[in-house]
């Protein structure tokens, strides 16, 4: 447990009598910052406990995953720093390429300007500008999401120790021979004329037209089909399959490929599917992946026909068109010729696009520096097959090998201005320099830097040993590297994730940066539907957060996060759990108002009622659950089992049981204040890393201790009663059977009836007190008579209804309701002594059945029990 020795510095008169979220989070925020408590010291003896936050793009806002994501990493550090760790959740922000570059070359268009009429220097000036004026608004956002990270420590991917990073991996990796430069094909955006990475590329269902040509005459013609007719002026082969015996005849001759007056070569090839289309395919190296590795096979030229606009470069009458232009004249000549087989239009195929600009990508073969990811990428499998590195959930291991196993290297150049500029110097007579931070760059007549800048990933790479100062040898990178865990989507398990594992166990002489790879699923809407702008259910946080406060926000979303598997949320679960704020609140403050104290020990376990002794048992087990459930990354299961443990086991069971205590005062009441208080207390540090605004507020005034920021983390004493909570099980018992046949009467929860309790001899008699008073039942009186008993718990319950129900419409309601169990009663009964159904029904359809039966039975001795208990008509 906790032991407390401070005394409430203010009375509990001086909370509102409703909790309002607005008036109390943002103060309370500031005020944490203000008094260092999320700094991370690194000459501290602690423990160190080390997250690094996902750095948002400097041009983002805060989303509804950003706030799923924060909440549990602030959760975790929130947590360790309770349990004594120096905890460093580190922020900040991502320079984010593309994505920057096109927000300020919007605002210059508004301007009648592009980026090339500034220049390269004064444009990345401007964008320098937007970043300081505009630039990072999340991180306002976050404080008011309660995100507790070092803000003194904040850093940017193209701060100047970053880029020193950076460019130190480069020379590395360079010097290593593990960076080089290739035509290779990549994904190209046209609009923003660059390379971009596959996450930046967006897949979505365009609907087009798949043509099927023929190329070639007669016996020695073959028929490919295609949905980008245009790119078969770069064709340069058709391909078959080996053992494809339609084709073996032709493999090895040249066919005519039509409009262009070329003959191309037919070649057998493993990687084509015979039993897909016609077996055949068309072969574009230059504009193609596929295609690509099937021409470096088969020494193919690449043959390029279009610019990075997607205009048409091919000589002929298509020269100058756009690649949609291109691709309708082109069918319209084929078709022209007689040479198109079949036409499917609308044919609806899955497309790539810019993520930026929404422009449709184009496979290009282009010159760009490529990392070899084989050696890297080995060590990062290795350390999660050897157990160094843990993922979690398990089952996402495979996904991670099928990735990490099967990588092919990295193009990491970008043809952009805003990012870091790739060091490398081209002399005048083809000499090529590599520069590190600490040499000087070749200088004189013919020297030029690349034009390149590296893709965003390749610093974002190095986020969890960049941030703490590598490549100096600081006290922030030994005390905090490597990282205790990472939290992320397993969207980027690939994309950044690997990235990370593969650059922290090359650049840290092999060890990995995380122990723990913990991934959360995807923020859904309430029909498990992707939240998108184009299906108008994308939801801001902070419009919930200003309607229902940050606490509700953070609860609903740690309640909905099992590992690996998506979150669906709706308003109404963000209304919920303000309720469940509320309830804190309000419960929280009559405790207070009623005698909860934490001053002074805890009474000895012989002063306790059974009462007191089951809520500290309840409470010391989950402390436990709680344990066990962070220690798995379980959020969901941890953030149930403390709703219900407040709500119920607290405020619902204990308070109300205990209130007869309570008004009756005296040295018992003294007792149970103590027990309340202690259990006050340590469920407000169980709740405060998810709800942390609610919890401070009333902890701070139960306890007049500085901040739960700071507090200790509950401890399970080991503490437990059997025999208690059996006990308090069976008032339950009796409690809820007879509010369920009060409902079942038709009965106003405040209505009082005269009743009998025959407890003593199940030891419940110590109950009788609180149980009257929560059944609203009255003693007997002289003109007692019963007109119904309830066996409960061992005991009876006899109540007096006369006068309170009206018999005959209520014998009525029973009787049809008799009726209906007996029918289905009987149903159950005959399909299950049907042999032939029995034989040929799965287990699951007769277990249902066999339920079925079970509950028709038991409603049948119920409602009999309540027709006999009925007073005579």
């Amino acid at each position: 447990m906790t032991e407390n020795t401070q005394t409430p510095s203010s009375p509990t008169s001086e909370l509102p009598t409703t909790y309002a979220p607005a008036e109390v989070e943002g103060k309370l925020y500031e005020r944490w910052v203000e008094r260092g408590y999320f700094e991370a010291d690194a000459k501290s003896e602690k423990p160190p406990y080390a997250i690094v936050i996902p750095p948002p793009n400097v041009t983002g806002s805060l989303h509804l995953g950003h706030a799923f994501e924060h909440t549990l990493i602030d959760a975790l550090t929130r947590r360790k720093r309770m349990q004594g760790y120096e905890t460093l959740w580190q922020p900040g922000m991502d320079h984010a390429g593309i994505a920057t570059q096109n927000v300020v070359e919007r605002e210059l268009a508004k301007e009648g300007k592009s980026r090339h009429d500034l220049g390269r220097e004064a444009f990345v000036e401007r964008v320098w500008q937007w970043k300081d004026e505009s630039g990072g608004q999340i991180s306002g956002q976050m404080r008011r999401l309660g995100d507790g990270v070092d803000w003194s420590r904040e850093r940017f991917t193209m701060d100047e120790g970053l880029s020193e990073a950076v460019q130190t991996i480069f020379k590395k990796l360079y010097d290593d021979e593990l960076i080089y430069r290739a035509e290779r094909i990549i994904n190209w955006c046209p609009r923003c004329l660059t390379a971009i990475s596959d996450i930046e590329v967006e897949y979505q269902d365009d609907e087009g037209e798949l043509v099927s040509i023929r190329y070639g005459e007669g016996d020695a013609s073959i028929v490919v089909a295609t949905t980008r007719a245009e790119t078969m002026l770069g064709d340069t082969a058709v391909a078959v399959h080996p053992e494809d015996e339609r084709y073996k005849h032709l493999v090895g001759t040249e066919i005519e490929l039509p409009l262009t007056g070329r003959r191309i070569p037919v070649v057998a090839d493993e990687h084509v599917d015979p039993e897909f289309g016609t077996g055949a395919v068309k072969v574009t190296p230059a504009h193609d992946p596929n295609d690509f590795e099937i021409g470096q096979r088969h020494n193919l030229p690449n043959l390029a026909v279009m610019d990075e606009h997607a205009i048409i470069t091919a000589h002929g009458p298509f020269q100058g068109l756009d690649r949609l232009e291109a691709r309708s004249a082109i069918v319209g000549a084929l078709r022209a010729e007689g040479r198109i087989v079949a036409e499917k239009r609308p044919y609806t195929h899955s497309v790539g696009h810019c993520s930026r600009c929404k422009t449709t990508i184009e496979p290009r073969l282009s010159m760009q520096w490529w990392v070899k990811v084989g050696p890297l990428a080995k060590a990062a499998g290795d350390a999660v097959r050897n157990g160094e590195v843990k993922i979690h959930p398990q089952e996402m291991e495979k996904r991670y090998f099928d990735w990490v196993d099967n990588l092919h290297d990295w193009c990491i150049s970008r043809q952009l201005w805003w990012g870091h500029r790739i060091p490398v110097w081209y002399g005048p007579n083809g000499e090529v320099v590599c520069v590190g931070p600490d040499e000087q760059p070749p200088t004189g007549e013919g020297w030029t830097q690349d034009t390149d800048v590296l893709d965003t990933w390749f610093s974002s790479g190095l986020w969890p040993f960049s941030t703490l100062g590598w490549p100096q040898q600081t006290e922030s990178l030994e005390k905090f590297y490597p990282n205790a865990v990472l939290v992320t989507g397993y969207d980027i398990l690939f994309f950044w994730v690997a990235r990370m594992m593969m650059f922290g166990l090359y650049a840290m002489d092999g060890t990995p940066p995380f122990h723990t790879i913990a991934l959360h699923g995807m923020v859904r809407d309430e029909r498990g539907k992707k939240m998108s702008k184009s299906f108008g259910n994308v939801v801001n946080p902070l419009d919930w957060m200003d309607k229902y406060g940050s606490d509700a926000v953070r609860f609903t979303l740690a309640r909905g996060a099992n590992p690996g598997v998506d979150v669906p949320i709706g308003e109404d679960w963000v209304q919920a759990s303000s309720k469940f704020a509320n309830k804190i609140w309000n419960a929280t403050r009559f405790a207070m108002m009623n005698g909860a104290t934490i001053e002074g020990e805890l009474p000895p376990v012989e002063q306790l009622s059974a009462t007191d002794r089951w809520i500290l048992s309840r409470l010391n087990e989950t402390v436990a659950q709680v344990d066990a459930y962070y220690e798995d990354y379980q959020f969901s299961k941890l953030s149930e089992a403390l709703y219900h443990f407040a709500w119920d086991e607290v405020f619902d069971w204990y308070v109300e049981l205990s209130k007869t205590t309570f008004f009756a005062g005296g040295e018992q009441a003294k007792v149970s204040g103590r027990v309340l208080g202690e259990v006050i207390d340590v469920m407000l540090r169980l709740l405060h890393p998810v709800v942390p605004f609610v919890t401070e507020t009333l902890w701070t005034t139960l306890t007049g201790g500085e901040s739960l920021v700071i507090a200790d983390w509950p401890k399970d004493s080991g503490f437990r009663d059997e025999a208690a909570e059996a006990e308090i099980a069976s008032v339950q018992s009796v409690i809820t059977e007879v509010r369920r046949f009060r409902k079942e009467q038709g009965l106003q929860d405040g209505q009082k009836v005269p009743a009998r309790l025959e407890l003593g001899a199940t030891g419940l008699g110590a109950h009788e007190a609180a149980i009257r008073q929560l059944l609203r039942l009255q003693p007997e009186g002289d003109s007692f008579s019963a007109t119904a008993t309830l066996p409960v718990a061992g005991g009876t319950v006899a109540l007096d209804l006369s006068g309170t129900i009206d018999v005959a419409a209520e014998r009525k309601r029973l009787t049809k309701d008799l009726g209906a169990a007996e029918k289905e009663k009987q149903q159950a009964e005959a399909k299950l002594g049907n042999e032939a159904f029995i034989a040929k029904a799965p287990d699951n359809v007769v277990d249902k059945i066999k339920g079925r039966l079970a509950k028709a039975e038991a409603d049948i001795a119920r409602l009999q029990a309540q027709l006999d208990g009925l007073p005579a008509a």
